[in-house]
């Protein structure tokens, strides 16, 4: 059996998940946002825009053990909470640069207050935002405020298609580099910690390089969900 499964290059114990967008406009904004990433608008800057929420600051019940020869890193399972932040951050295409602020609640009044300290950061340019499509993006607060600033456009990707806006993957690595190890006494010293990556970050940061073009995408995105295996 395990022959026959290695011929025919099946195996039967693993699985993977998926989810195929049933987002009508698929093709013009998997279009509209990767056409940014290669090919951005002259005299104008490109930002990749989302928050990442509910991130805790957690307490060890025990002060961590640090790595000694021969034996790993040890932690207690336990820990305390002392709350949460949700951390806004806007990623520069060109640069790789991040702009990001904290504030303990994730509303739409929030991110009203990121938009107009991105404003602020880029003044007197042309701004493409590329965002998701969570409610708060388009709260009508939010509309009316992007229609008196017609310098910032938005940009959404399709939905279930987050994973095309660029800033996750900077999200993946302050997690990693700085969150998850961590033990934070408060949310304050949370928040500054990620203050600390931040400027960290910019002060050497590097450019994302996007590389594949829509029609790769697309033909990802409309693979046939059977098998064509031969029995």
């Amino acid at each position: 059996m395990l022959r026959t499964w290695r011929h025919h290059r099946v195996q039967p114990w693993r699985a993977e998940t998926f989810k195929f967008s049933t987002d009508p406009e698929l093709v013009a904004k998997v279009t509209d946002v990767v056409g940014l990433y290669l090919h951005p608008p002259e005299n104008a800057v490109v930002l990749s825009v989302d928050e990442k929420s509910q991130i805790q600051a957690l307490d060890r019940t025990q002060k961590v053990l640090p790595m000694q020869p021969g034996q790993t890193e040890r932690r207690t399972h336990d820990y305390v909470g002392h709350g949460t932040t949700t951390l806004s951050a806007a990623l520069e295409i060109a640069t790789g640069e991040v702009t990001g602020i904290c504030r303990r609640r994730h509303r739409h009044q929030e991110f009203l207050v990121f938009l107009r300290h991105v404003a602020r950061a880029y003044p007197d340019v042309e701004l493409h935002l590329v965002m998701d499509n969570y409610a708060t993006h388009k709260h009508p607060d939010v509309r009316a405020w992007l229609e008196a600033n017609p310098r910032v456009h938005v940009h959404f990707t399709p939905t279930s298609g987050s994973w095309l806006n660029l800033v996750e993957v900077w999200f993946s690595i302050i997690e990693k580099q700085a969150i998850h190890r961590g033990t934070f006494r408060s949310v304050r010293e949370l928040m500054i910690k990620i203050r600390a990556f931040i400027n960290g970050w910019n002060d050497r940061c590097q450019p994302f390089i996007w590389t594949k073009i829509p029609e790769q995408i697309l033909a990802k995105a409309h693979r046939p969900t059977t098998s064509d295996a031969v029995h």
